[in-house]
């Protein structure tokens, strides 16, 4: 399979658990050594974040004050923050995911941010999402996921609780006739 970066993968209506149904994640590496995401469309409550962020920041930084919007990335290493942004904008510590988009994990990108110095388009994760060597595919293969190029627009323009809907509809497929069942035949 050719490498699926910069693109999203699409869980499939019989994914029902609490992370991954109805979730829309980008694909920022993809190799032999396995693949790692960030579900895009997964905004946190204020509450969790609460919790959350109790450990994560000092609450003299107060980070909810300088990125209101806060995104589940996935399950892995959730105490760790990263943001995925428009390229325009790079530093030392920033990873070039595609000619489109990056990633960096530094407490300046938030505050500059905040001050309108950062990147145009950007969305702060908490954890992120991992699979091992060929175990995406697998999932791919028994009807877990849907592959979907993406863009910039995409990804941080478009309302959250609309990205699954739109992103399937975008097949011609009408989710509401599949059954919650998936696997192969």
């Amino acid at each position: 399979m050719a490498s699926l970066k910069n693109q999203i993968i699409i869980s499939m209506p019989h994914m029902q658990d609490p992370y991954f149904g109805r979730a829309v994640v980008f694909i920022c590496e993809h190799n032999q050594d396995g693949a790692l995401g960030f579900i895009v469309n997964k905004p946190f409550e204020t509450p969790e974040l609460q919790d959350l962020f109790s450990d994560f920041f000092p609450e003299e930084d107060d980070i909810l004050k300088l990125v209101p919007d806060v995104y589940f990335g996935g399950p892995v290493l959730v105490e760790r923050g990263i943001v995925l942004h428009s390229a325009d904008y790079e530093t030392e510590s920033t990873i070039v995911i595609g000619d489109d988009f990056s990633l960096t994990s530094n407490k300046a990108i938030i505050q500059e941010i905040a001050e309108k110095k950062g990147p145009k388009h950007s969305k702060l994760m908490l954890g992120h999402a991992g699979w091992a060597q060929y175990q995406l595919e697998a999932e791919i293969e028994n009807g877990d996921w849907l592959l979907q190029h993406t863009n910039l627009d995409f990804i941080f323009n478009t309302e959250e609780k609309f990205m699954w809907d739109m992103a399937t509809k975008s097949f011609g497929i009408d989710m509401s006739e599949f059954s919650g069942l998936g696997g192969s035949a």
